[in-house]
Protein backbone atom coordinates (compact mmCIF):
# COMPACT_ATOMS: atom_id res chain seq x y z
CA UNK A 1 0.00 0.00 0.00
CA UNK A 2 1.40 3.00 -1.08
CA UNK A 3 -0.69 5.65 0.27
CA UNK A 4 -1.21 8.02 -2.19
CA UNK A 5 -5.06 7.18 -2.41
CA UNK A 6 -5.52 6.97 1.66
CA UNK A 7 -8.56 9.17 2.39
CA UNK A 8 -6.96 9.67 6.14
CA UNK A 9 -3.92 9.09 8.78
CA UNK A 10 -4.28 8.10 12.11
CA UNK A 11 -7.46 8.45 14.85
CA UNK A 12 -7.85 12.76 14.67
CA UNK A 13 -10.40 13.72 12.32
CA UNK A 14 -11.22 17.21 10.92
CA UNK A 15 -13.89 17.91 8.11
CA UNK A 16 -11.64 17.77 5.20
CA UNK A 17 -11.53 13.92 6.12
CA UNK A 18 -15.18 13.62 6.98
CA UNK A 19 -15.67 15.35 3.04
CA UNK A 20 -13.59 12.51 1.73
CA UNK A 21 -14.42 9.89 3.17
CA UNK A 22 -18.29 10.54 2.58
CA UNK A 23 -17.40 10.79 -1.22
CA UNK A 24 -15.60 7.76 -0.93
CA UNK A 25 -18.13 6.05 0.87
CA UNK A 26 -20.56 7.46 -1.30
CA UNK A 27 -19.09 6.17 -4.37
CA UNK A 28 -18.89 2.49 -3.55
CA UNK A 29 -22.19 2.67 -1.88
CA UNK A 30 -24.14 3.83 -5.05
CA UNK A 31 -22.08 2.42 -7.71
CA UNK A 32 -20.91 -0.83 -6.45
CA UNK A 33 -23.80 -1.98 -3.82
CA UNK A 34 -26.64 0.10 -5.90
CA UNK A 35 -28.07 1.87 -2.54
CA UNK A 36 -30.66 4.56 -3.33
CA UNK A 37 -30.77 7.22 -0.50
CA UNK A 38 -32.08 10.39 0.78
CA UNK A 39 -29.49 13.66 0.37
CA UNK A 40 -27.51 13.44 3.54
CA UNK A 41 -27.19 15.69 6.54
CA UNK A 42 -24.22 15.13 8.80
CA UNK A 43 -24.19 16.51 12.09
CA UNK A 44 -21.33 16.64 14.91
CA UNK A 45 -22.40 16.53 18.40
CA UNK A 46 -21.44 16.55 21.75
CA UNK A 47 -21.56 13.56 23.97
CA UNK A 48 -23.94 15.26 26.17
CA UNK A 49 -26.31 16.53 23.40
CA UNK A 50 -26.23 12.98 22.40
CA UNK A 51 -27.48 12.28 25.94
CA UNK A 52 -29.66 14.93 25.59
CA UNK A 53 -31.13 13.02 22.46
CA UNK A 54 -31.22 9.48 24.40
CA UNK A 55 -33.59 11.11 27.10
CA UNK A 56 -36.01 12.39 24.19
CA UNK A 57 -36.58 9.03 22.80
CA UNK A 58 -34.25 9.51 20.13
CA UNK A 59 -35.54 13.00 18.90
CA UNK A 60 -32.33 15.66 19.17
CA UNK A 61 -35.37 18.19 17.84
CA UNK A 62 -37.72 17.64 20.49
CA UNK A 63 -40.61 19.86 22.83
CA UNK A 64 -40.09 19.55 26.45
CA UNK A 65 -41.07 17.71 28.94
CA UNK A 66 -40.48 16.47 32.56
CA UNK A 67 -39.87 12.68 31.66
CA UNK A 68 -36.83 13.68 29.73
CA UNK A 69 -35.00 15.20 31.93
CA UNK A 70 -35.41 12.35 34.83
CA UNK A 71 -33.91 10.14 31.31
CA UNK A 72 -31.28 12.82 30.81
CA UNK A 73 -30.26 12.45 34.70
CA UNK A 74 -30.39 8.79 34.91
CA UNK A 75 -28.86 7.99 31.07
CA UNK A 76 -25.91 10.97 32.52
CA UNK A 77 -24.98 9.44 35.53
CA UNK A 78 -24.47 5.64 33.95
CA UNK A 79 -22.53 7.20 31.24
CA UNK A 80 -20.31 9.84 33.70
CA UNK A 81 -19.85 6.23 36.00
CA UNK A 82 -18.91 3.32 33.20
CA UNK A 83 -22.00 1.70 33.49
CA UNK A 84 -22.93 2.15 30.12
CA UNK A 85 -21.17 3.38 26.91
CA UNK A 86 -23.24 5.38 24.46
CA UNK A 87 -24.42 4.74 20.65
CA UNK A 88 -21.52 6.41 17.69
CA UNK A 89 -24.22 7.81 16.23
CA UNK A 90 -28.15 8.96 15.71
CA UNK A 91 -30.12 8.95 12.50
CA UNK A 92 -33.57 10.47 12.11
CA UNK A 93 -35.86 8.93 9.17
CA UNK A 94 -36.09 12.13 6.80
CA UNK A 95 -35.15 13.70 3.99
CA UNK A 96 -32.75 15.34 4.16
CA UNK A 97 -31.61 11.95 5.81
CA UNK A 98 -30.09 13.42 8.94
CA UNK A 99 -27.29 11.95 11.01
CA UNK A 100 -25.71 12.60 13.84
CA UNK A 101 -22.12 11.41 14.92
CA UNK A 102 -20.18 12.35 18.16
CA UNK A 103 -16.95 14.45 18.33
CA UNK A 104 -15.87 11.97 20.66
CA UNK A 105 -15.73 9.47 18.02
CA UNK A 106 -11.81 8.40 15.97
CA UNK A 107 -11.94 9.11 12.16
CA UNK A 108 -12.49 5.32 11.43
CA UNK A 109 -15.39 5.29 13.61
CA UNK A 110 -16.40 8.65 11.80
CA UNK A 111 -16.18 6.15 8.80
CA UNK A 112 -17.69 3.80 10.06
CA UNK A 113 -21.14 5.85 11.25
CA UNK A 114 -21.37 7.37 7.43
CA UNK A 115 -21.63 3.86 6.12
CA UNK A 116 -23.33 2.65 8.69
CA UNK A 117 -26.10 5.20 9.28
CA UNK A 118 -25.81 8.01 6.35
CA UNK A 119 -26.08 5.09 3.78
CA UNK A 120 -27.07 1.62 5.49
CA UNK A 121 -30.24 2.58 7.37
CA UNK A 122 -30.73 5.47 5.12
CA UNK A 123 -31.24 3.32 2.38
CA UNK A 124 -33.58 1.24 4.43
CA UNK A 125 -35.74 4.36 5.52
CA UNK A 126 -35.84 5.13 1.73
CA UNK A 127 -36.98 2.01 -0.23
CA UNK A 128 -38.64 -0.20 2.97
CA UNK A 129 -42.23 -0.93 2.65
CA UNK A 130 -43.58 0.04 6.09
CA UNK A 131 -41.50 3.26 6.26
CA UNK A 132 -43.38 4.38 2.89
CA UNK A 133 -46.39 3.56 3.88
CA UNK A 134 -46.68 4.90 7.68
CA UNK A 135 -44.00 8.10 7.55
CA UNK A 136 -43.81 11.29 5.25
CA UNK A 137 -40.08 11.57 5.61
CA UNK A 138 -40.05 15.29 3.50
CA UNK A 139 -42.33 16.23 6.89
CA UNK A 140 -40.56 14.62 9.54
CA UNK A 141 -38.34 17.72 10.75
CA UNK A 142 -41.28 20.48 10.11
CA UNK A 143 -43.44 18.14 12.02
CA UNK A 144 -40.99 18.21 15.35
CA UNK A 145 -40.08 21.64 14.53
CA UNK A 146 -43.81 22.52 14.72
CA UNK A 147 -44.51 20.58 17.39
CA UNK A 148 -41.70 21.89 19.65
CA UNK A 149 -43.05 25.70 18.83
CA UNK A 150 -46.51 24.71 19.22
CA UNK A 151 -46.13 23.19 22.43
CA UNK A 152 -43.83 25.70 23.76
CA UNK A 153 -46.47 28.21 22.92
CA UNK A 154 -49.23 26.81 24.78
CA UNK A 155 -46.86 26.76 28.06
CA UNK A 156 -46.36 30.41 27.91
CA UNK A 157 -50.84 30.55 27.15
CA UNK A 158 -52.00 28.04 29.10
CA UNK A 159 -49.75 27.16 31.96
CA UNK A 160 -47.21 24.78 32.52
CA UNK A 161 -48.95 21.83 34.52
CA UNK A 162 -51.94 22.03 32.25
CA UNK A 163 -49.99 21.24 29.25
CA UNK A 164 -47.57 18.28 31.25
CA UNK A 165 -50.71 17.16 32.03
CA UNK A 166 -52.04 16.41 28.62
CA UNK A 167 -48.70 15.23 28.04
CA UNK A 168 -48.16 12.60 30.14
CA UNK A 169 -52.18 11.49 29.47
CA UNK A 170 -50.64 10.79 25.61
CA UNK A 171 -47.65 9.36 26.35
CA UNK A 172 -48.83 6.81 28.56
CA UNK A 173 -51.30 6.00 25.77
CA UNK A 174 -48.10 6.27 22.94
CA UNK A 175 -48.16 2.65 21.88
CA UNK A 176 -52.26 2.77 21.39
CA UNK A 177 -52.05 6.00 18.98
CA UNK A 178 -51.57 3.96 15.73
CA UNK A 179 -54.27 2.41 13.18
CA UNK A 180 -52.07 -0.59 12.73
CA UNK A 181 -53.75 -1.90 9.59
CA UNK A 182 -55.06 1.34 7.23
CA UNK A 183 -53.08 4.35 8.27
CA UNK A 184 -55.74 7.43 7.65
CA UNK A 185 -54.79 10.68 5.62
CA UNK A 186 -53.96 13.29 7.82
CA UNK A 187 -56.17 16.02 7.85
CA UNK A 188 -55.74 18.97 5.45
CA UNK A 189 -55.20 22.88 6.56
CA UNK A 190 -58.66 23.11 5.47
CA UNK A 191 -60.09 20.40 7.20
CA UNK A 192 -58.40 21.31 10.45
CA UNK A 193 -59.80 25.12 10.19
CA UNK A 194 -63.18 24.15 8.66
CA UNK A 195 -63.35 21.74 12.27
CA UNK A 196 -61.93 25.05 14.36
CA UNK A 197 -64.87 27.45 13.16
CA UNK A 198 -67.54 24.52 13.37
CA UNK A 199 -66.31 24.33 17.34
CA UNK A 200 -66.29 28.06 17.73
CA UNK A 201 -69.89 28.09 16.13
CA UNK A 202 -70.99 25.65 18.80
CA UNK A 203 -69.34 27.13 21.87
CA UNK A 204 -70.62 30.44 20.61
CA UNK A 205 -74.45 28.84 20.35
CA UNK A 206 -74.37 27.13 23.49
CA UNK A 207 -73.16 30.23 25.37
CA UNK A 208 -75.51 32.89 24.18
CA UNK A 209 -79.20 32.44 24.89
CA UNK A 210 -80.24 33.86 22.17
CA UNK A 211 -78.70 31.71 19.67
CA UNK A 212 -81.01 28.53 21.36
CA UNK A 213 -84.03 30.28 21.45
CA UNK A 214 -83.86 30.26 17.33
CA UNK A 215 -85.13 27.22 15.47
CA UNK A 216 -83.34 25.69 12.60
CA UNK A 217 -84.21 26.07 9.65
CA UNK A 218 -86.36 23.64 7.86
CA UNK A 219 -86.27 21.02 10.87
CA UNK A 220 -88.34 20.56 14.12
CA UNK A 221 -85.72 21.68 17.25
CA UNK A 222 -86.02 18.37 18.88
CA UNK A 223 -86.22 15.86 15.63
CA UNK A 224 -82.90 17.72 14.21
CA UNK A 225 -81.24 17.71 17.37
CA UNK A 226 -81.54 14.17 17.47
CA UNK A 227 -81.03 12.80 14.04
CA UNK A 228 -77.64 15.34 14.53
CA UNK A 229 -77.09 13.16 17.93
CA UNK A 230 -77.86 9.70 16.40
CA UNK A 231 -75.41 11.03 13.12
CA UNK A 232 -72.70 11.98 15.24
CA UNK A 233 -73.06 8.60 17.17
CA UNK A 234 -72.75 6.52 13.99
CA UNK A 235 -70.14 8.41 12.67
CA UNK A 236 -67.58 6.75 15.42
CA UNK A 237 -67.21 4.22 13.26
CA UNK A 238 -66.83 1.87 16.45
CA UNK A 239 -64.70 0.03 17.13
CA UNK A 240 -61.88 1.75 17.14
CA UNK A 241 -58.22 0.71 17.56
CA UNK A 242 -56.26 4.16 17.64
CA UNK A 243 -57.54 5.48 21.51
CA UNK A 244 -55.17 8.51 21.27
CA UNK A 245 -56.91 9.67 17.98
CA UNK A 246 -60.14 8.99 19.16
CA UNK A 247 -60.06 10.89 22.06
CA UNK A 248 -58.48 13.61 19.93
CA UNK A 249 -61.38 13.64 17.55
CA UNK A 250 -64.24 13.25 19.94
CA UNK A 251 -63.55 13.81 23.48
CA UNK A 252 -66.48 16.05 24.83
CA UNK A 253 -64.46 18.34 26.99
CA UNK A 254 -61.49 18.71 25.46
CA UNK A 255 -60.32 22.21 24.02
CA UNK A 256 -58.66 22.71 20.50
CA UNK A 257 -54.81 23.00 21.84
CA UNK A 258 -55.40 19.97 23.86
CA UNK A 259 -56.90 18.05 20.80
CA UNK A 260 -53.56 19.33 18.56
CA UNK A 261 -51.10 17.88 21.40
CA UNK A 262 -52.73 14.82 21.42
CA UNK A 263 -52.00 14.63 17.59
CA UNK A 264 -48.47 15.80 18.11
CA UNK A 265 -48.04 13.09 20.05
CA UNK A 266 -50.19 10.23 17.90
CA UNK A 267 -47.94 11.17 14.88
CA UNK A 268 -45.00 10.42 17.00
CA UNK A 269 -46.25 7.37 17.84
CA UNK A 270 -46.73 6.56 13.90
CA UNK A 271 -43.32 7.90 13.17
CA UNK A 272 -41.70 4.92 15.63
CA UNK A 273 -44.05 2.29 14.58
CA UNK A 274 -42.91 0.86 11.53
CA UNK A 275 -39.48 0.82 13.19
CA UNK A 276 -40.52 -0.94 16.45
CA UNK A 277 -41.36 -4.04 13.61
CA UNK A 278 -37.59 -3.49 11.46
CA UNK A 279 -35.40 -3.39 14.41
CA UNK A 280 -33.66 -6.41 13.20
CA UNK A 281 -33.31 -6.10 9.46
CA UNK A 282 -33.01 -2.41 10.11
CA UNK A 283 -30.20 -3.13 12.26
CA UNK A 284 -28.66 -5.86 9.89
CA UNK A 285 -29.07 -4.16 6.63
CA UNK A 286 -26.54 -1.33 8.10
CA UNK A 287 -24.35 -3.15 9.82
CA UNK A 288 -23.67 -5.56 6.27
CA UNK A 289 -23.15 -2.06 4.23
CA UNK A 290 -20.49 -0.89 6.42
CA UNK A 291 -18.67 -4.13 6.59
CA UNK A 292 -19.10 -4.27 2.98
CA UNK A 293 -17.77 -0.68 2.33
CA UNK A 294 -15.07 -0.48 5.14
CA UNK A 295 -13.73 -3.69 3.32
CA UNK A 296 -13.53 -2.42 0.27
CA UNK A 297 -12.19 0.99 1.52
CA UNK A 298 -9.15 -1.39 2.58
CA UNK A 299 -9.39 -3.60 -0.42
CA UNK A 300 -8.89 -0.25 -2.51
CA UNK A 301 -5.93 0.84 -0.74
CA UNK A 302 -7.90 3.81 0.95
CA UNK A 303 -7.46 2.90 4.77
CA UNK A 304 -4.78 1.41 6.27
CA UNK A 305 -3.91 -1.83 8.19
CA UNK A 306 -4.41 -0.45 11.89
CA UNK A 307 -7.69 1.71 10.85
CA UNK A 308 -9.12 -1.75 9.20
CA UNK A 309 -8.18 -3.29 13.00
CA UNK A 310 -9.56 -1.03 14.83
CA UNK A 311 -12.62 -1.64 12.43
CA UNK A 312 -13.02 -5.03 12.73
CA UNK A 313 -12.42 -4.67 16.62
CA UNK A 314 -16.04 -2.58 16.56
CA UNK A 315 -17.76 -4.38 14.09
CA UNK A 316 -16.94 -7.73 16.27
CA UNK A 317 -18.25 -5.89 19.75
CA UNK A 318 -21.25 -4.52 17.86
CA UNK A 319 -22.49 -8.37 16.16
CA UNK A 320 -21.59 -10.34 19.28
CA UNK A 321 -23.98 -12.77 20.40
CA UNK A 322 -23.65 -13.10 24.16
CA UNK A 323 -24.73 -17.14 25.03
CA UNK A 324 -27.63 -17.58 27.06
CA UNK A 325 -26.00 -18.19 30.17
CA UNK A 326 -23.70 -14.62 29.70
CA UNK A 327 -24.42 -12.09 32.27
CA UNK A 328 -24.65 -9.91 29.24
CA UNK A 329 -27.34 -12.12 27.73
CA UNK A 330 -30.78 -9.76 26.75
CA UNK A 331 -32.31 -12.11 24.18
CA UNK A 332 -30.98 -11.84 20.55
CA UNK A 333 -28.59 -9.49 19.52
CA UNK A 334 -30.37 -7.73 16.45
CA UNK A 335 -27.57 -6.94 15.14
CA UNK A 336 -25.85 -10.21 15.60
CA UNK A 337 -28.93 -12.19 14.05
CA UNK A 338 -29.63 -9.34 11.38
CA UNK A 339 -26.16 -9.12 9.92
CA UNK A 340 -25.76 -12.82 10.14
CA UNK A 341 -28.85 -13.40 8.05
CA UNK A 342 -27.83 -10.99 5.29
CA UNK A 343 -24.45 -12.71 4.70
CA UNK A 344 -26.32 -15.77 5.13
CA UNK A 345 -28.67 -14.66 1.83
CA UNK A 346 -24.92 -13.93 0.52
CA UNK A 347 -23.70 -17.19 0.64
CA UNK A 348 -26.92 -18.60 -0.88
CA UNK A 349 -26.78 -16.63 -3.53
CA UNK A 350 -23.33 -16.85 -4.60
CA UNK A 351 -22.45 -20.45 -3.32
CA UNK A 352 -25.56 -22.39 -2.10
CA UNK A 353 -25.22 -25.96 -1.25
CA UNK A 354 -28.20 -28.63 -1.93
CA UNK A 355 -29.80 -28.25 0.90
CA UNK A 356 -30.02 -24.55 0.44
CA UNK A 357 -31.03 -25.14 -3.47
CA UNK A 358 -34.19 -27.29 -1.49
CA UNK A 359 -34.65 -24.83 0.93
CA UNK A 360 -34.60 -21.56 -1.28
CA UNK A 361 -34.95 -22.42 -4.91
CA UNK A 362 -36.84 -18.80 -5.81
CA UNK A 363 -33.00 -17.27 -5.22
CA UNK A 364 -30.24 -20.53 -4.16
CA UNK A 365 -27.36 -19.75 -6.86
CA UNK A 366 -29.10 -16.88 -8.83
CA UNK A 367 -25.42 -14.51 -8.26
CA UNK A 368 -27.17 -11.39 -7.43
CA UNK A 369 -26.62 -11.39 -3.83
CA UNK A 370 -27.27 -7.36 -3.59
CA UNK A 371 -30.06 -7.55 -5.93
CA UNK A 372 -31.76 -10.31 -3.77
CA UNK A 373 -30.41 -8.15 -0.33
CA UNK A 374 -32.15 -5.00 -1.79
CA UNK A 375 -35.94 -6.94 -2.85
CA UNK A 376 -35.58 -8.35 0.98
CA UNK A 377 -34.97 -4.85 2.51
CA UNK A 378 -37.58 -3.01 0.18
CA UNK A 379 -40.76 -5.97 0.87
CA UNK A 380 -40.46 -7.43 4.44
CA UNK A 381 -40.52 -6.80 8.15
CA UNK A 382 -38.53 -8.42 10.77
CA UNK A 383 -41.40 -11.47 11.39
CA UNK A 384 -42.03 -11.98 7.71
CA UNK A 385 -38.20 -11.81 6.97
CA UNK A 386 -37.49 -14.78 9.52
CA UNK A 387 -40.17 -17.15 8.16
CA UNK A 388 -38.62 -15.97 4.22
CA UNK A 389 -35.10 -16.44 4.68
CA UNK A 390 -33.74 -17.84 7.91
CA UNK A 391 -31.87 -20.91 6.98
CA UNK A 392 -31.03 -24.21 8.12
CA UNK A 393 -27.65 -23.69 8.27
CA UNK A 394 -27.39 -20.70 10.32
CA UNK A 395 -29.93 -22.27 12.96
CA UNK A 396 -27.14 -24.54 13.18
CA UNK A 397 -24.54 -22.03 13.13
CA UNK A 398 -26.28 -19.81 15.89
CA UNK A 399 -27.34 -23.09 17.83
CA UNK A 400 -30.94 -22.52 18.16
CA UNK A 401 -33.13 -25.16 18.98
CA UNK A 402 -36.83 -24.36 21.25
CA UNK A 403 -37.64 -24.87 24.46
CA UNK A 404 -41.25 -25.30 25.99
CA UNK A 405 -42.07 -23.80 29.47
CA UNK A 406 -45.15 -24.28 30.66
CA UNK A 407 -46.00 -23.39 34.20
CA UNK A 408 -48.04 -26.72 35.22
CA UNK A 409 -44.58 -28.55 34.62
CA UNK A 410 -41.82 -29.28 36.70
CA UNK A 411 -39.48 -29.63 34.07
CA UNK A 412 -38.35 -27.89 30.30
CA UNK A 413 -39.25 -29.52 27.32
CA UNK A 414 -36.82 -29.68 23.91
CA UNK A 415 -39.57 -29.37 21.57
CA UNK A 416 -37.64 -28.69 18.19
CA UNK A 417 -33.77 -30.01 17.58
CA UNK A 418 -32.08 -29.70 13.99
CA UNK A 419 -33.77 -31.83 11.88
CA UNK A 420 -36.86 -30.42 9.07
CA UNK A 421 -39.86 -30.07 11.34
CA UNK A 422 -37.14 -28.59 13.89
CA UNK A 423 -35.84 -26.47 11.32
CA UNK A 424 -39.62 -24.81 10.55
CA UNK A 425 -40.35 -24.85 14.18
CA UNK A 426 -37.61 -22.99 15.37
CA UNK A 427 -38.31 -20.48 12.55
CA UNK A 428 -41.66 -20.34 13.36
CA UNK A 429 -40.81 -19.68 17.65
CA UNK A 430 -38.67 -16.88 16.47
CA UNK A 431 -40.69 -14.73 13.89
CA UNK A 432 -43.58 -14.80 16.63
CA UNK A 433 -41.03 -12.87 19.18
CA UNK A 434 -40.92 -10.17 16.52
CA UNK A 435 -44.83 -10.22 15.91
CA UNK A 436 -45.58 -6.91 17.74
CA UNK A 437 -49.54 -8.01 17.49
CA UNK A 438 -48.62 -11.76 19.39
CA UNK A 439 -46.99 -9.01 22.40
CA UNK A 440 -49.05 -6.13 22.74
CA UNK A 441 -52.50 -5.87 23.74
CA UNK A 442 -55.61 -5.55 21.78
CA UNK A 443 -57.63 -3.08 23.02
CA UNK A 444 -60.38 -1.13 20.83
CA UNK A 445 -62.76 1.54 21.78
CA UNK A 446 -66.00 -0.28 21.33
CA UNK A 447 -68.84 2.32 22.84
CA UNK A 448 -68.92 5.73 23.15
CA UNK A 449 -72.18 7.41 24.80
CA UNK A 450 -71.97 11.06 23.24
CA UNK A 451 -75.48 11.86 24.31
CA UNK A 452 -76.63 10.61 27.44
CA UNK A 453 -74.14 9.71 30.34
CA UNK A 454 -71.01 10.19 28.31
CA UNK A 455 -69.58 6.96 29.42
CA UNK A 456 -66.65 4.96 27.13
CA UNK A 457 -66.08 1.11 27.18
CA UNK A 458 -62.70 -0.31 25.92
CA UNK A 459 -62.25 -3.87 25.22
CA UNK A 460 -59.17 -5.62 25.32
CA UNK A 461 -59.51 -9.12 23.81
CA UNK A 462 -57.02 -11.79 25.78
CA UNK A 463 -54.97 -14.22 23.61
CA UNK A 464 -53.29 -16.82 25.21
CA UNK A 465 -54.28 -15.91 28.73
CA UNK A 466 -52.03 -12.71 29.36
CA UNK A 467 -54.62 -10.21 31.45
CA UNK A 468 -53.34 -6.49 31.89
CA UNK A 469 -51.62 -5.31 35.10
CA UNK A 470 -54.16 -3.97 37.34
CA UNK A 471 -52.33 -1.64 38.73
CA UNK A 472 -50.90 -0.48 35.13
CA UNK A 473 -54.23 -0.53 33.60
CA UNK A 474 -56.09 1.62 36.69
CA UNK A 475 -53.33 3.85 35.92
CA UNK A 476 -53.51 4.61 32.47
CA UNK A 477 -57.55 4.46 32.31
CA UNK A 478 -57.04 7.42 34.90
CA UNK A 479 -55.38 9.18 31.70
CA UNK A 480 -58.27 8.12 29.74
CA UNK A 481 -60.67 9.27 32.25
CA UNK A 482 -59.06 12.54 32.23
CA UNK A 483 -58.94 13.19 28.84
CA UNK A 484 -62.46 12.12 27.90
CA UNK A 485 -63.83 13.96 30.94
CA UNK A 486 -66.62 11.02 31.93
CA UNK A 487 -66.49 7.74 33.27
CA UNK A 488 -64.67 5.06 31.73
CA UNK A 489 -65.15 1.38 31.42
CA UNK A 490 -62.32 -1.82 30.46
CA UNK A 491 -63.71 -4.56 30.24
CA UNK A 492 -60.85 -7.85 29.43
CA UNK A 493 -62.92 -10.70 27.04
CA UNK A 494 -61.63 -13.89 25.92
CA UNK A 495 -60.80 -13.75 22.29
CA UNK A 496 -62.04 -17.42 21.97
CA UNK A 497 -64.91 -18.06 24.52
CA UNK A 498 -65.92 -13.82 24.88
CA UNK A 499 -66.18 -14.60 28.92
CA UNK A 500 -65.64 -11.62 30.30
CA UNK A 501 -62.52 -12.41 32.64
CA UNK A 502 -62.07 -8.36 34.30
CA UNK A 503 -64.09 -5.10 34.85
CA UNK A 504 -62.35 -1.93 35.56
CA UNK A 505 -64.20 1.42 36.10
CA UNK A 506 -63.27 4.62 36.52
CA UNK A 507 -64.00 7.99 36.79
CA UNK A 508 -62.61 11.40 35.61
CA UNK A 509 -61.15 13.49 38.30
CA UNK A 510 -62.94 16.61 39.00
Amino acid sequence: MTGTNLIYRGSEWDFESLHRAHEAIEEIALGELGLDVYPNQIEVITSEQMLDAYAAIGMPLMYHHWSFGKHFAREELLYRKGARALAYELVINSNPCVSYVMEENTMTMQALVIAHAAFGHNHFFKNNHLFRQWTRADRVLDDLAYAKHYISDCEQRYGLQAVEGILDAAHALMGYGVSRYAPKRAATTKDRIAKAESRRQHEQSTYNDLWRTLPSKGKEPLAGSEVQDNGATNSLSLPEENVLAFLANHAPKLKDWQREILHIVRRMAQYFYPQRQTKMMNEGCATYVHYQIMNRLYDTGRIEEGSMLEFLHMHSAVVTQPRFDDRRFSGMNPYAIGFAMMRDIARICDDPSDEDRQWFPEFAGNGHAMATLRDAWSEYRDESFILQFLSPRLIRDMHLFAVGDESGLPYLAVEAIHDESGYREVRQRLAEQYDMLKHEPEIEVTEADLTGNRRLVLTHRVRGGRLLSKNDCNRTLCHIANLWGYRVRLVEVDSESGKTLNDYDVVAMP
